[in-house]
């Protein structure tokens, strides 16, 4: 539990800090992640207990389904958190934290959603139809 990442958005604005080790990096295909990030959602997540704000004076938050919310940046953009209504993990995407993250690519999901403007990595991961196995 010895490891600390940190990361941000663009500006600077929103940091946060994670501790101990990350789960995979899972890519999400589903059209609310594609529009919110423009391409497909590439992220980690972590506990609560392990997660911490260090400056948050830009975050916003926004309930794209009765089940979830998104956080990211109210001055730069930066999409940063995908979380849970209710849950005990946050999701944090892997392009916001501070390099070397240690991250690895781990398997996609929602890939039937995948739009027509491009092809599905050729990584050798597994891909699901939809959410996570």
């Amino acid at each position: 539990m010895d490891r600390h990442n940190f990361g941000g958005c663009l500006c600077g604005s929103v940091r946060f800090e994670t501790r101990g080790e990350l789960r995979e990096v899972i890519g999400c295909h589903c059209s609310q992640c594609r529009r919110q990030t423009g391409l497909y959602y590439a992220a980690t997540d972590v506990p609560l207990e392990r997660f911490q704000l260090l400056e948050e004076a830009t975050l916003a938050w926004y309930s794209a389904s009765a089940s979830a919310r998104r956080g990211f940046c109210s001055t730069c953009g930066s999409a940063l958190f995908w979380q849970a209504e209710g849950g005990d993990k946050i999701s944090i995407l892997a392009g916001a934290f501070d390099q070397p993250s240690g991250l690895k690519m781990g398997y996609h999901i929602y890939c039937n959603d995948k739009p027509d403007f491009y092809d599905l990595p050729n990584d050798g991961l597994p891909r699901h139809p939809q959410g996570r196995p």
